[in-house]
């Protein structure tokens, strides 16, 4: 199950850094489960959230070359205050370094003025057809469906200089 953990792009600028929004929202399924008398997001889906937002910084700054863009490693992963339904979950990163095939990045979520996680983050991408010979196709499609993505996530601003496709 693929779940998208940003709801909003609002800042991106190619090689360098990325911020987006995640507005928590009590229908998300998995809050039934993550607590059903507590619901809060879970860790690993504020990590998911910063390595989306990563992901969408390297797809920007490498104009969608690679195809599959996933987590490689987490380190130095420190948890601060819960999300809960009804809060705005900010999402920031900072790349240290984006070279063809890896990325590393230094990202934190808040709510407000709290942290609800921090991390340092490996990014791996690379095309299908690289380790699946016959692939070419799908990362096509693959690429075509970030493209759309990215329009809906950036929205108006990806035609200002905050935000460039």
């Amino acid at each position: 199950m693929k779940f998208v953990l940003i709801d909003k792009l609002t800042k991106l600028t190619p090689g360098q850094s990325a911020a987006a929004i995640k507005q928590l929202s009590l229908a998300e399924e998995y809050l039934a489960d993550h607590f059903p008398a507590f619901p809060v997001l879970p860790g690993v889906l504020m990590v998911e959230a910063m390595v989306q937002t990563c992901a969408w910084l390297v797809r920007v700054t490498q104009n969608y070359a690679k195809s599959v863009i996933v987590l490689s490693e987490a380190k130095n992963v420190r948890y601060g205050t819960f999300v809960a339904p009804g809060d705005r979950m900010d999402v920031t990163c900072e790349a240290t370094a984006i070279n063809a095939d890896t990325s590393q990045f230094k990202a934190q979520c808040m709510v407000g003025d709290q942290t609800t996680a921090r991390a340092q983050l490996v990014l791996e991408h690379f095309n299908l057809a690289d380790r699946h010979p016959g692939w070419g196709e799908q990362d096509k499609k693959l690429i075509e469906h970030f493209r759309g993505q990215f329009k809906l996530l950036a929205g108006p601003e990806a035609l200002t200089e905050k935000i460039q496709a």
